[in-house]
Order: C-alpha cells, then structure tokens, then sequence
C-alpha cells in the first residue's frame, strides 16, 4: 500500500510552521498512542501513531522536509527512524520536551546529558531625587554576587576528596518518570541535575562550589526616567546551573517625594503663595524651577487658584522629543498674628470696599445672587 502524503497525515498544509507540525503531531500522538487505546482499536491506533510519528520525524527536520518536498517520499529513506524507537514514543516526548522546558526554565544541552538552567532574576529597589531622575546620573549599587570558593577550587568537594557520579541518573541529571501514557523528563532528585553526588561537602560552601559575596556594580539611570520604571542589567542575576546562563538584575526606581513639586508624567506642579497685596495689587513674583529660578507677573486683581504655565520647565521624558511644562498654582495667603494698628487698618479697608459696591468682589456678587435663586 503506497504511503499517504505527510502533511496529510498530520492534516496540515504544505507551507504549514514548525509549531503548527508540531502541534499537530502533538494532538495526534495523544490521540492515537497506544497506551490510550486498547483492545480492538489499540492496533489500529498503533499504526495512525507510526504513521503520524513518521511524519512528523520527517517533517519536523529541515533537510529531510526540502527533499519530500522536491521529491516526494523517493526523496526521503522510508525506513529512516529518529531517536526514540521502540514503541515511538521517544519522538512523542521529544515534540513536549521544548515545551516544558519553556516552560520550567530549562533546557538540554547539545546531545542530551545534564540539563542546564538558567538563573534566577534579581530586583534592586534605588532611590534617587526627583533631581536625579529628570537629569539622569552614574548610581553604584551593591548586589549579591557568586564566586568560586577558594577552599575546594569550584569542585564542591572536601580537600583531598572528589565528587562520583550520580547513580540515580548516571550522571546526566534526569530521570524519566512515566504515567500511564505520559512520559516526563524531570530533573534527578538526588543529585539534583548536576549528575554529582558529593559525599564530603567543602565546609567553606558546603559542596555548592561557591561562595555569595557582595559586589559593585555601575549603573546609568537615564535622564528622564520616571518613578516605577525598571532598568534591566543583563548578566547581572543569578548565575546558571550546570552552565546555563545567568539572569537579568532589574534595577526598580523609585523617586523620592520633592518638598516643592508633583511630577505628573512629563509636566511638573507646584503650589505658589502669594500675599493678598500682591494678589490684589498686582506684581512680579520668583518661582523655583529644576533649573534654578524663573520669574512670573501676578496681574491685578489675581484670584486663588489661578495657574499659570511656563513652557519647557518641567521634565524631557526618557521617550519625549521635548520637555514637559511647568503649572505654577497660585495660593493667596491670610496675614497671621496681626497687630491692633494692622487690625485697624483692615476694617477700614474693609468699609471702603463695601461702600464700593460688588464691583470690588464680583465672585461675592454672583454667589449672592446664586442663593437668592436658590432660596427663593
């Protein structure tokens, strides 16, 4: 009987990813193995999962799916089988094997052996001004580091003794545990995938082969940056086991709080008294910027409340083409711990706007005239 094309084994189309094969060899190996089936339709499962497994072993390779491609099944070995063999479900857990190893941080290396895995990431609080983070600066921060012990030169093992081979796994880290039809590849619970047992530990570090310390790092907190952001410092986590990478060190900012401005994104707020002379009479008052001093007219007759925008003054987002503004919100202040004379002063003041009429407080003028609206 002459074999059926492998995309339609595997019920894909021709220009189909390698996650959609695999995928699909996924749904039919599950579908089909023989674990899951028995009695009268275990053997004819059997053969949908050789013949699925056959394709994806195939197709899941470059090399070999460009020659079915050209040639069809002349192009390729019929009889040519990948690792695994027996009952195929080697091909079945290789298809799961990235999978979980996404999954669970881990991978195998190159021809199988010890699984390696890659380091933990680590977070560093940093506080700085609000200063700091609109013009940037060079921080040094202290963070745990790793280094070889010096005691038993990386080997974990007591002077004079060595570490043997693990005889749970045979020294390649994992062991296979199974379920019913599932297989999983899980890392050796005695030796912990370093496929080493060490039966005199190193008493300096305890047969890890290495020692925490402390260490300085540079970092460049970019001008801009804005109080929650993270600065990512590759490399700088955890180490890897059984050679695998290390982590990232993410640097958290956090700004502190400013005695004299609010940032709100790239503008920046601050409350500004000014006496109820100047707020009446009118005059030039000095406002703090980021960059040192700015000067502001206060119009006659200004209210509470009133704001006024200086263009540029606040701060140059990490991500911004220009510089935030500056919102000067004006608070007109009651004079305190008056004398008799000052006191005397005021109620005289205070006749002589009310013989004015409400044109001296036209905000008065329209209250009174909402209550009588309200209560009539």
């Amino acid at each position: 009987m002459s074999k059926r094309d492998y995309y339609e084994v595997l019920g894909v189309p021709k220009n189909a990813s390698d996650d959609e094969i695999k995928k699909a060899y996924r749904k039919l190996a599950m579908k089909h193995h023989p674990d899951r089936n028995q009695g009268d339709a275990g053997k004819a499962a059997e053969e949908k999962f050789k013949e699925a497994k056959e394709a994806y072993e195939m197709l899941s390779d470059p090399q070999k799916r460009a020659a079915y491609d050209q040639y069809g099944h002349a192009g390729v070995d019929p009889n040519m089988r990948g690792p695994g063999g027996g009952d195929g479900f080697g091909g079945f857990a290789e298809a799961f094997g990235d999978i979980f190893g996404d999954i669970f941080g881990q991978s195998r290396r190159p021809g199988g052996g010890r699984q390696v895995y890659r380091g933990s990431d680590l977070s560093y609080a940093l506080e700085i001004t609000l200063e700091e983070a609109a013009h940037g600066k060079d921080a040094q921060i202290r963070i745990p580091a790793w280094e070889g012990c010096d005691t038993c030169h990386g080997s974990g093992a007591k002077p004079g003794t060595s570490a043997k081979t693990c005889s749970t796994c045979g020294g390649s880290g994992t062991v296979q545990m199974r379920q019913g039809f599932f297989s999983v590849q899980q890392t050796c619970p005695h030796c912990r995938g370093s496929g080493k047992i060490i039966p005199e530990p190193c008493p300096n570090c305890h047969g890890q082969g290495r020692v925490k310390k402390q260490k300085t790092l540079e970092v460049k907190i970019p001008a801009g940056i804005d109080d929650g952001m993270r600065i990512r410092s590759t490399g700088n986590g955890e180490p890897g086991v059984n050679g695998g990478p290390p982590g990232d060190l993410y640097i958290e900012i956090r700004v502190k709080k400013h005695e004299i401005f609010e940032r709100d994104g790239d503008d920046l707020h601050c409350q500004v008294p000014v006496s109820f002379i100047t707020a009446a009479l009118g005059g030039e008052i000095e406002v703090p910027t980021l960059d040192g001093k700015a000067a502001i007219d206060i119009p006659e007759g200004t209210q509470a409340g009133k704001q006024f925008r200086l263009r540029g003054k606040g701060i140059k987002g990490i991500r911004s083409s220009h510089a935030g503004d500056l919102y000067c919100h004006i608070t007109v202040e009651t004079p305190v711990r008056l004398t008799e004379h000052q006191r005397k002063l005021l109620r005289e003041l205070d006749e002589s706007l009310k013989k004015g009429g409400h044109r001296h407080s036209p905000s008065t003028q329209s209250w009174t005239e909402r209550l009588k609206n309200w209560f009539s």
